[in-house]
């Protein structure tokens, strides 16, 4: 039997769902610069929006499914994502940070007020960690923390 719809029905019905397709396609993207799981829900609502287009239900219809998708989305998933991101995540040390742990010589003898190490080809202010701790020049330490742009160092055997 023959479609008696007309010619721009049809074509209204597959730019529904295509519309559909390539809004979740661009929220999907949009996931990739936020990072944030919001868009990649709603990209999820699109690809519901679409499934109801293909059906062939109402513009309305499409409209709930992407709003009922997308929040469901949100409630449920999203924090269960957000969660296994997070604890699985390492925490990643940057900056001086990174020197934390290592050994290094002291230049200028250290106190707790005030000192020099080598570290590589740079030299660093440091200060020990206890104030009745003392490290002569040719002394090797450990970075123990840093404070701004001053090494908190410490007996390399700690």
């Amino acid at each position: 039997m023959r479609d008696r719809r007309c010619r721009p029905c049809q074509t209204a019905d597959v730019a529904a769902w295509l519309l559909w397709l390539i809004a979740g396609g661009l929220f999907a993207a949009g996931e990739l610069a936020s990072l944030d799981l919001v868009l990649l829900m709603f990209a999820g609502g699109a690809l519901g929006g679409m499934a109801v287009a293909l059906l062939g239900l109402a513009v309305p219809l499409q409209l709930v499914a992407f709003v009922v998708v997308s929040a469901a989305l949100l409630v449920v998933i999203r924090p269960v994502a957000k969660r296994q991101l997070v604890d699985r995540t390492p925490l990643q040390l940057d900056g001086a940070q990174v020197h934390v742990g290592r050994t290094v010589v002291v230049s200028q003898r250290v106190d707790a007020h005030s000192g020099r190490i080598r570290l590589g080809a740079d030299e660093w202010s440091a200060r020990t960690q206890h104030s009745g701790e003392t490290f002569e020049v040719g002394t090797t330490v450990r970075i123990l923390q840093v404070d701004g742009a001053t090494l908190i160092v410490g007996d390399a055997f700690e």
